[in-house]
């Protein structure tokens, strides 16, 4: 940075500290790296040579028509005069002559602002030495440059530098800014000018920060730091060039590789041909090859497609044996059931012969009763005539003198009472049996309403036990929704996963059905139900031979009795079926298929293939279905619909479902649960109900017979006494007819009598036994008639689970038909597709045959050919148009021959230039490096330097100071103590009067002149804030520091009086007087004599 060595100006003793050593960079505890010895001894230069300013002249300069010139001393100046006399536009001059900036002069922020106002432009010049050794280009400018700077109304400015004589030598500011470099001149640096204005902030300031700046400013460091990362900026954009260069490096070896083909290809053109010739007749052969590979992979898709069609084949052969197998099932039930119902409707005209064959025998048994009933009553009256004959006959014999008429007139007064007594009970008679008829219709109405209510409490109590067994499985569903399709499947499911891990299965079944689909719509769930019924609980094996493990672990968890679910056999799949041909669409209402989310490509294809879930649409409304069913063209596709209800619809058909909830797919278990309740508690509540009025049916039948014997026994009683009275009538009427009879007459009536008697009492014998016989058969028949009839109820409640099993068989069947259905589709498409193949590979064998005769007849024998057809066409077409481009280009070798050397050339050009930047780029950063700890090392040195000097500074008035520097934080700390008070106790220059903060101040800046490097050095006002002490000694340190560097020049300004100054040649005084009005030049008087004798 300096191109001189500076002499030191103090050498106190003891200068030499112990070098202080620490980690930290940025603190002063390392900056002892270098010593610094202070001398006190006077310069052996004489006077300054290169760089100082020897005059200055203005124009039209701030609000001064004309200032100078100026003719400076080479050591000391002093320009004094009142404010507003020109001192600071000599100054501001100084800073915009030698190329500064406005806004560094603090006096305006546009150059058009120095020019006078009024005028058009304003002129500066300033002359400085150029002599001895480390002149300028002196054999061009001589012993002085002079520079010429013209400032215009809109801020522009132009310069003009010329030699001693006068010559203009340049007109560039580049040659400017040359000269203030080699002479180290900075107009910019407050150490070289300080202002006014910064001379008051500086000693006004009180931030730690400006003072660190203020330091790294007048010390050069700062612009060395800017160096240093505008280097490392420069490094970077050179990486970054680097890079770009070597993307264009691969972008031109590849140029260069073409042009180096492209030239190769010439002497190569008749090896291209025969490249292409050999290339012609693989070509022809890769044909053969290829079209060969083709009829090879026909031939494998059919042996493959033969296969599969046997596999189809014995696949709906086998779907074919399980359908009879269906059928022959479903059959046998339904003969089960047929032969239930024939034997129930056999053996009702048995029962109705054998209720008819009671009545019957009933009646005859009464009959009987009857007529031994009479017999008895004639007996008995036979008895009675027989008592009275006897009687009658001792009365004749005792007496043959009487009177009859009495007697008489009193049986015809007996017959007419037994007459009407008979009447009556005639009349009774006939009411009784009315009686016993109409109890006989009521008994056999309430009998018959009794076994009604009986069968409908038995189916009550069915479908109470179901819902049960439905609650049970829907509350297990809760902690396990397996047990929703029995509570067999998480057992089952287990021993499933036991004998996969055993290996007992290929591979492991799917099931339920139902646990791998889920609704989109919950909604449907009813429909779904009813379409898909059993195969919710269904599974699926991947042969028969797992079919046959899963029926025997089936047989081991579902209880006897009870049907097991579904099997269905289908070689498994990993995707889902393409139903897309088949499918039905419609804009508004889904399909079953897309209704459902499935979890598992199985149970999707299995559903597909079991009920064509592709094809049934699901309506919500009855209405709407019937409509888009019924009342038009179904969609195509489309074989039936279900709505919300289960209700199933087909194009000419309705069949309502029996169901009215889920039983699998409800989501809302807890809902499912609350309502399976109700449904039972109202159950219950029903067969309570019907148990009630069976219980009253039963006690109505039993008074009913009750009444009904009552009445028989009533009605047999009437005809006893009917009998009894026509008896005594008949005697009565028969003594009235015989009034005169005589002994023997009665004799032998009373013997008639006694043969009538034992005649009615062997007839009275035979109709007992008849009675006896008719009784029996009467007990006899009501005996099969009760035996019959339980049989016939027995019939009915098992022809109920029948039912059940045969609608179970009814759904086998269709599903097992619908999967013969679909495994005859599946072969049909199968074996057209396998026809098409035969048909595309007699095709192909005729492509064969015609390609081998071409292939001969452009390369009589076959050769072996690695590569494809396409590839090599795509060499071919590619040689070819080589050829032709060697064709083209042939006559223009040199040309080609040129254009290589060119890009060969630029390749290597700029391979060796991305080389030597990474070279450059490496080494940078090695120099960087190295420069980079030398830049601390120097600073360090230069802080030291300025603590050494601002400590010795102060010492002259007994002040103590310390300046500690963080490099890190970028602050200085300046702590001052004034007189010989304690020196520990540092006090802050914020502490310190005005005075002897300016004194201080003072001090910093003589440190900093001591270490920067400058041929000039400018101060205005420096001693503003101070008192005559302080100026006194501030004064003494300046001449002392300048007297000891006479080879630099000082430009001090100040308002104040130098008249105490002592006499000296080194010391030249300028005084400025107050301006006139109108006044263009202000002269100056020298002060001494000797400063006189050096301007003259």
């Amino acid at each position: 940075m300096a191109k001189r060595k500076e002499e030191s100006l103090f050498c106190p003793a003891d200068a030499k500290r112990p070098r202080q050593e620490s980690d930290n960079f940025g603190k002063d505890g390392d900056e002892d790296e270098c010593t610094v010895s202070l001398t006190n001894c006077t310069s052996t230069l004489t006077e300054a040579e290169v760089g100082i300013i020897e005059s200055i002249h203005l124009k039209n300069f701030m609000c001064h028509s004309m200032l100078g010139p100026f003719k400076f001393g080479s050591n000391v100046n002093f320009v004094v005069g009142n404010n507003g006399s020109g001192k600071s536009a000599v100054l501001t001059a100084l800073i915009v002559g030698l190329g500064g900036k406005a806004v560094t002069t603090n006096r305006g922020s546009s150059l058009k602002g120095f020019v006078k106002d009024g005028q058009n432009s304003a002129d500066i010049t300033i002359t400085l030495r150029n002599r001895g050794d480390d002149a300028y280009r002196a054999n061009v400018y001589g012993d002085a440059i002079v520079v010429q700077q013209h400032i215009s109304m809109d801020g522009s400015r132009s310069y003009k530098l010329k030699s001693q004589t006068g010559t203009v030598v340049s007109t560039r500011k580049e040659e400017l800014v040359a000269i203030l470099d080699h002479f180290n001149i900075q107009v910019d640096n407050p150490v070289s000018v300080l202002t006014q204005e910064m001379s008051k902030q500086f000693l006004q300031s009180k931030n730690e920060g400006d003072k660190y700046k203020f330091f790294m400013k007048a010390t050069q460091l700062e612009q060395m730091k800017e160096d240093y990362s505008y280097i490392i900026e420069t490094k970077e954009r050179t990486k970054e060039q680097m890079n770009q260069g070597e993307e264009r490096l691969t972008e031109l070896k590849r140029q260069c590789l073409e042009k180096e083909e492209r030239f190769q290809s010439i002497a190569g053109l008749s090896t291209m041909k025969t490249n292409l010739e050999y290339l012609k007749h693989e070509m022809a052969w890769a044909v053969v090859n290829e079209i060969e590979k083709q009829v090879n992979a026909i031939r494998d898709n059919i042996k493959l497609g033969e296969d599969r069609a046997t596999r189809l084949s014995r696949k709906t052969e086998e779907q074919q044996v399980r359908l009879n197998e269906a059928e022959k099932k479903y059959k046998d039930i339904q003969d089960k059931l047929e032969k239930i119902s024939q034997e129930a409707d056999a053996r009702t005209p048995e029962c109705r012969a054998l209720k008819a064959d009671v009545t019957a025998k009933k009646r005859n048994y009464h009959e009987a009763e009857v007529l031994y009933n009479g017999s008895l009553n004639e007996y008995k009256a036979l008895k009675k005539d027989d008592e009275q004959l006897c009687k009658r006959i001792e009365e004749l014999k005792k007496s043959t003198d009487q009177s009859l008429e009495p007697e008489r007139l009193e049986r015809q007064r007996k017959i007419c009472c037994l007459k009407d007594s008979l009447k009556m009970l005639q009349d009774q008679e006939n009411s009784v049996n009315q009686e016993i008829k109409q109890f006989e219709k009521a008994i056999e109405k309430s009998k018959e309403e009794y076994t009604k209510i009986r069968r409908e409490e038995l189916d009550v109590k069915h479908a109470l036990n179901y819902n049960q067994r439905q609650l049970k499985d829907l509350k297990d569903s809760k902690t396990d929704q397996l047990k929703r399709f029995g509570s067999h499947v998480p057992a089952l499911l287990e021993a499933i996963d036991d004998a996969y891990r055993r290996g007992h299965f290929t591979h492991k079944p799917v099931g339920p059905l139902g646990a791998y689909i889920h609704l989109r719509d919950p909604e449907l769930a009813l429909a779904i139900e009813s379409c898909l019924k059993g195969l919710l609980q269904a599974y699926c094996c991947h042969n028969h031979a797992d079919e046959r493990v899963l029926q025997a672990l089936m047989k081991r968890f579902c209880s006897p009795g009870t049907s097991r679910p579904q099997i269905i056999v289908s070689e498994f799949q990993n995707h889902i079926y393409d139903v897309r041909h088949r499918a039905t669409h419609h804009p508004e209402f889904p399909t079953v298929l897309t209704a459902l989310e499935i979890d598992n490509a199985v149970v999707a294809n299995s559903l597909i293939d079991m009920r064509s879930i592709e094809t049934v649409l699901l309506i919500k409304n009855n209405s709407v279905a019937r409509a888009v069913m019924q009342s038009q063209k179904p969609p195509k596709n489309c074989k039936e619909a279900f709505t919300a209800d289960g209700d199933q619809v087909f194009a000419g058909r309705y069949y309502s479902s029996e169901n009215t909830r889920p039983k699998f797919l409800s989501r809302d278990v807890d809902s499912e649960i609350s309502d399976l309740e109700n449904e039972v508690e109202n159950k219950k509540a029903q067969v309570v109900n019907l148990q009630r009025h069976l219980s009253v049916l039963e006690k109505d039948i039993k008074y009913n017979e009750e009444l009904l014997k009552r009445c028989q026994l009533h009605y047999k009683e009437l005809k006893m006494e009917i009998r009894k009275s026509i008896s005594e009538i008949r005697e009565l009427e028969n003594i009235e007819e015989h009034p005169s009879v005589d002994l023997a007459t009665l004799e032998d009536e009373a013997y008639e009598n006694k043969t009538k008697m034992k005649a009615v009492e062997t007839r009275m014998e035979q109709e007992k036994q008849s009675m006896e016989q008719s009784k029996s058969l009467k007990i006899e028949a009501e005996n099969k008639y009760d035996a019959i009839k339980l049989k016939i109820n027995q019939l009915l409640e098992l022809a109920d689970p029948l039912k059940d099993e045969l609608n179970l068989a009814d759904s086998e069947v269709d599903n097992q038909k619908r999967g013969k259905k679909l495994c005859e589709d599946k072969q049909k498409e199968h074996l057209d597709t396998l026809n098409k193949k035969k048909r595309e590979l007699d095709l192909k064998e005729k492509e064969l045959e015609e390609k081998m005769s071409q292939a001969r007849q452009i390369c009589p024998e076959r050769i072996e050919v690695k590569k494809s057809a396409s590839l090599l066409d795509k060499e071919i077409n590619q040689l070819r148009q080589k050829i032709q481009a060697e064709h083209a280009s042939h006559g223009d070798r040199e040309e080609i021959m040129r254009q290589y050397q060119e890009a060969r050339q630029t390749y290597l050009d700029l391979d060796n230039k991305v080389r030597t930047l990474k070279k450059f780029i490496k080494l940078l950063e090695e120099i960087m490096t190295h420069r980079f700890k030398t830049y601390q090392q120097f600073r360090r040195c230069l802080t030291l330097r300025c603590k050494l000097y601002f400590d010795s500074l102060l010492s002259q008035r007994a002040y103590c100071g310390k300046m500690n520097f963080d490099h890190k934080n970028e602050t200085l700390t300046i702590s001052v103590q004034p007189g010989e008070g304690n020196r520990v106790a540092f006090n802050d220059m914020r502490a310190l009067s005005g005075g002897e903060r300016s004194f201080s101040t003072v001090c910093f800046i003589l440190s900093l002149w001591s270490i920067a490097e400058s041929p000039f050095r400018c101060l205005d006002e420096f001693d503003v804030y101070m008192d005559m002490v302080n100026r006194r000694i501030a004064m003494d340190m300046i001449l002392k520091m300048a007297d000891s560097q006479r080879f630099r020049q000082f430009i001090l300004l100040t308002p104040q009086s130098m008249s105490s100054l002592p006499s000296s040649k080194m010391i030249r005084i300028l005084r400025m007087s107050d301006p006139e009005r109108g006044q263009s030049i202000l002269p100056f008087q020298p002060v001494t004599q000797e400063e006189h004798d050096h301007r003259s």
